[in-house]
C-alpha cells in the first residue's frame, strides 16, 4: 500500500487518469446526477483530498470528462488531431465519417450525451476541439459548389450530433441485444446521409454516396404486402 501512495504521490498524470477513468465508469452507469466526489475516489483507490486536489468540484470532474470525451470522439472520427491539420473537404470521406461517428455514439451512449450537454450549455463551444472542427468541416463544405445553398452550419451541426447521440437511447430503451449496435449504428449513419443528400449535399457531386443510399435503402425496405384480388 505504501509503495502505491508513493507511486501516486510522484505521478499526479497517473492518478488524475485513475480519477477520471472511475469518473467515466460512474458517468456512463449512473448519469451526472448521480455521480459524487467521494464516490469517484473510492472507485479509483486514492483519498477524498486527492480527489479534491484535482477536481475542486463535481462540476470540474464532469467538465474534465467532457474533454475526455471530446478527445477520444476526434481521434475516433477524425485522426490524431496533432498531425491532422485542416483538411480538405474534397478528400473527406463523408459516409465513412459519418459512420465512425455513428459507432462511437453507439458505444459511448452516455458519455456522448454528457459531453453534448456540456458543449450546449458552454459560452464558448468551440473551444471544444471536436465541436470545433466539425462544425468547421461543414463550414468549410457549406462555401464549396459541392454543397446546397444556404445551409445554417451551426443548427445542422448541432442537429447531426444530437440525432447520433440520441439514437442509442432509443436503442438501449427497447432492450437491444449488444449484437444488433453495429447495425443500429449503420442505420442511423445511413438516414444522416440520406438527409444531408437531399439537404446539404448536391447529389450529383457524390455518385458514390447516391449509390450507397440506393443500396442501403434497397436493403431496409420492408418487403411489399401483395395486393389483394
Amino acid at each position: 500500500m505504501t509503495d502505491i501512495r508513493k507511486r501516486r504521490s510522484r505521478d499526479p498524470v497517473a492518478t488524475r487518469e485513475a480519477i477520471l477513468e472511475a469518473a467515466r465508469a460512474l458517468l456512463a452507469k449512473d448519469g451526472p446526477e448521480g455521480i459524487s466526489l467521494s464516490e469517484v475516489a473510492a472507485l479509483a483507490g486514492v483519498n477524498r483530498g486527492t480527489a479534491y486536489q484535482h477536481f475542486e468540484t463535481r462540476e470540474k470532474l464532469i467538465e474534465a470528462t467532457a474533454d475526455w470525451v471530446s478527445d477520444r470522439m476526434f481521434r475516433s472520427v477524425f485522426g490524431d488531431p496533432e498531425t491532422i491539420g485542416e483538411r480538405r473537404v474534397e478528400q473527406v470521406d463523408i459516409a465513412d465519417t459519418t459512420d465512425r461517428l455513428a459507432i462511437f455514439a453507439m458505444e459511448n451512449p452516455e458519455l456522448c450525451r454528457i459531453w453534448l450537454l456540456q458543449l450546449l450549455s458552454s459560452p464558448d463551444p468551440m473551444a471544444d476541439p471536436f465541436w470545433r472542427e466539425y462544425e468547421g468541416s461543414l463550414q468549410r463544405f457549406a462555401e464549396t459548389d459541392l454543397a446546397q445553398d444556404g445551409i445554417d452550419v451551426e443548427v445542422l451541426s448541432v442537429m447531426m450530433l444530437a440525432g447520433a447521440f440520441l439514437w442509442p437511447v432509443w436503442a438501449s430503451s427497447h432492450a437491444r441485444p449488444d449484437e444488433e449496435r453495429r447495425d443500429l449504428a449503420r442505420r442511423v449513419a445511413q438516414e444522416s446521409l440520406r438527409l444531408c443528400m437531399y439537404g446539404s449535399m448536391r447529389a450529383d457531386r457524390f455518385p458514390g454516396i447516391a449509390d450507397r443510399l440506393r443500396d442501403g435503402l434497397a436493403r431496409t425496405r420492408p418487403p411489399s404486402s401483395s395486393k389483394k384480388e
